[in-house]
């Protein structure tokens, strides 16, 4: 006959066990107010403008998750956060960033957004997303802002994007520009190779930032120009300029997350320099883990294991005795 739990008993026994659950998982959701404290006033495009205009140097690093956004908001001196494309090959393992998706980034702003707290947050729109019309690129847009919780986006491109942003920016969608190299068109610039290192070069790369800026873009990211360069097209614009290899008079400079803190075992760029060396720690604390549990120093069954009163365990073994057969 099948066993019948009071009502009673069973609401009783949930209400002792949940929090014995929290207390003992291993992982368990953070007690009091999940949401980070900010350090800091929020920044907007108007600070930015200001940090600019008294000649402080901007910050921005990539996060791609809820753990590097609390990292990034975790300084006072982060001013904005950007969900990267670069995802695509430090997070998913793709080969380019053309093979992210949209819904793919949304599903990691939304987790960078969950983190960030004072930064101001910026969003990639992935290859593909705003190419095809500038109504497909203002809905794809809207879905970043609206599900993926950004407060604005970023697009490669020069010249030939102007209609977008100025359409982006119309319907209150704050637009970050970058020109110079464009790594989602890394195939048709034949690698990924610095721009603007000729006359023509150069004109194109300050005839793009031009244009982007009268568009309505609030700042422009320049990738992997000389820094000469750089210094040009940052005295000629009225907006922040963002520089990644672009040298040290841009108004900013920007770096992906893994490159800062030297966890991505890739190719390391001229411009990348490494603040921190995570990836020694990280595979150090893998390798320790792997032989404390060969050699059987993990767990220490006092400082680390559960214990059973030892009357109730002698009760157990008297109820649950193994069969002969069946010891080994």
């Amino acid at each position: 006959m099948a066993t019948v739990f009071a009502p009673r008993h069973l609401s009783h026994d949930l209400l002792h066990a949940t929090p014995q659950l929290r207390r003992w998982m291993s992982v368990r959701p953070a007690s009091g107010d999940p949401t980070p404290q900010i350090p800091r006033k929020k920044v907007t495009i108007q600070a930015l403008h200001a940090l600019r205009k008294s000649k402080t140097p901007i910050t921005m690093l990539t996060a791609y998750d809820y753990p590097s956004a609390l990292a990034c908001s975790s300084s006072p001196l982060t001013d904005i956060t950007l969900v990267g494309d670069s995802l695509a090959q430090v997070c998913l393992g793709y080969s380019s960033t053309t093979q992210l998706t949209l819904s793919e980034m949304i599903h990691h702003t939304r987790a960078v957004a969950r983190g960030t707290t004072h930064p101001f947050l910026v969003a990639d729109m992935p290859f593909g997303s705003y190419h095809t019309s500038v109504h497909d690129a203002v809905m794809n847009a809207v879905r970043l802002v609206q599900e993926g919780r950004v407060e604005g986006v970023k697009l490669e491109g020069g010249r030939e994007i102007v209609e977008v942003v100025r359409r982006l920016t119309d319907v209150g969608i704050p637009v970050m520009a970058h020109v110079g190299l464009l790594p989602q068109r890394h195939s048709a610039m034949s690698g990924y190779k610095v721009q603007g290192r000729s006359v023509e070069g150069a004109q194109k790369v300050v005839m793009d930032a031009l244009a982007l800026e009268e568009a309505g873009a609030f700042a422009v990211v320049f990738e992997a120009v000389p820094q000469e360069l750089g210094k040009y097209v940052t005295d000629r614009l009225k907006i922040p300029t963002i520089g990644i290899g672009a040298g040290p008079h841009t108004s900013g400079q920007v770096l992906v997350y893994d490159d800062v803190l030297g966890t991505w075992s890739g190719h390391k760029a001229k411009f990348v320099r490494r603040f921190a060396n995570l990836k020694e720690v990280r595979d150090k604390g893998i390798q320790s883990f792997n032989e404390a549990v060969r050699a059987g120093t993990f767990p220490d069954p006092e400082a680390e294991s559960y214990t059973m009163d030892k009357l109730e365990w002698a009760r157990f073994i008297m109820e649950n005795e193994i069969p002969e057969g069946e010891r080994k």
